[in-house]
C-alpha cells in the first residue's frame, strides 16, 4: 500500500467506526453508511480487495438491519400481549417517529403508538396498553441491536478484506 491508499482506508475505516456508532446516535444512519463504505472502497479500489458476492452479502444484510428495525416494535409489542391494534400502532408510531424525529422519534413514535393504538382501538386500559408499548420498546432495542451487530460485522468483513489482499 502507498500513502494514498493508507490514507484512503484510514477514512474509510474512521467513517465505518462512525457508522458503528451510528447504531445508537441518532442523526447518524449507521448500517447505510458502513454499507455505502464498504461499496464504495470497493470501487475505488476496482474491486480488488473483495468482488461481488461480499458487497451483495451486505446489501442483504443492510436491507434487513433496515426492515428488522421497523418490525422490532411489532414484534416486542406482540410478544407482550399487544392486539392487532397495538403492533399497528407500533408500526405507525415507528415510521411517524423516525421521520419526524429520526430515532429518539422511533422509540418515542413505537412506545406512544403501541400505546395510544391499544387503548383507542382495543379499548384497553392504561395498564394493559402500557406493557404493549414497553414490549415495543424492548423490541426497539432489539433493532438497534441488531443494527449494530449489521455494522460491526460489515466493519470487520471490510478490515479483513482489505488486510488480507495487501
Amino acid at each position: 500500500m502507498d500513502t494514498t491508499q493508507i490514507i484512503i482506508f484510514s477514512l474509510a475505516l474512521l467513517l465505518m467506526l462512525v457508522g458503528v456508532l451510528g447504531s445508537f446516535i441518532p442523526v447518524i444512519p449507521g448500517v447505510p453508511l458502513n454499507f455505502l463504505v464498504f461499496w464504495g472502497y470497493g470501487y475505488y479500489d476496482s474491486y480488488g480487495a473483495y468482488g461481488f458476492w461480499p458487497i451483495f452479502i451486505a446489501a442483504l444484510a443492510t436491507i434487513s438491519a433496515l426492515v428488522f428495525e421497523q418490525l422490532a416494535g411489532v414484534l416486542g409489542a406482540k410478544k407482550f400481549g399487544s392486539g392487532k391494534a397495538g403492533m399497528i400502532g407500533a408500526l405507525v408510531g415507528s415510521i411517524v417517529g423516525l421521520l419526524v424525529f429520526n430515532i429518539i422519534g422511533l422509540v418515542v413514535g413505537t412506545f406512544l403508538g403501541a400505546l395510544s393504538f391499544e387503548m383507542i382501538f382495543s379499548k384497553k386500559d392504561f395498564n394493559e396498553a402500557q406493557k404493549a408499548g414497553l414490549g415495543a420498546l424492548v423490541g426497539c432495542f432489539c433493532g438497534s441491536m441488531y443494527k449494530f451487530v449489521i455494522s460491526f460485522a460489515i466493519t470487520l468483513a471490510f478490515v479483513f478484506f482489505v488486510i488480507k489482499n495487501m
